[in-house]
């Protein structure tokens, strides 16, 4: 039995990264969390694509995009939605997370959700980099780890045929 063990270097890997302007200083600091990450794990700057969207809702068509073009072996999605006194918030969670999963599952390529949902501006500073740690760092190391995730599953396979 060949057992694949969970990998976080990033040599080789090129990563895209979709981040909303909306609630910009949380984007920033997911943003600075997953960069750093994917670069102190070996990725060259030259394979690290940012792309920006206005928010949230934005995410999902970005990231079919850029999984439909062949060129990214992981996405890492990044934004937050704050809740309000509306139920649009509501509405905006749901079609985020379900157009990033409908993205991975159509596609293949693995997606990094640091989409933050909380219920006021003090939760989202506390995890994009405050005293929560920074969901920015989490995702990309997710990402890389299923990015190899795919790699050493077309490997496997290859040996055995």
């Amino acid at each position: 039995m060949k057992i694949l063990n969970p990998s976080l270097d990033a040599r080789g890997l090129c990563v895209a990264l979709v981040v909303s302007r909306f609630n910009h200083l949380i984007s920033i600091g997911l943003l600075e969390g997953a960069r750093k990450t994917l670069l102190e794990r070996g990725l060259d700057a030259a394979d690290l694509a940012l792309f920006w969207v206005p928010g949230a809702f934005e995410i999902p068509l970005a990231a079919r995009r850029l999984a439909e073009s062949g060129r990214f072996d992981a996405i890492v999605t990044l934004g937050s939605v704050i809740r309000g006194g509306t139920p649009h918030f509501d509405y905006v969670c749901r079609g985020v997370t379900d157009g990033v999963q409908a993205v991975m599952r159509d596609s293949g390529v693995p997606i990094g959700f640091g989409v933050l949902t909380t219920d006021d501006i003090d939760q989202a500073l506390a995890r994009a980099g405050g005293r929560e740690g920074n969901k920015g760092e989490e995702v990309a190391l997710a990402a890389i780890e299923m990015a190899l995730f795919n790699r050493g599953c077309l490997d496997h396979g290859r040996a055995r045929a």
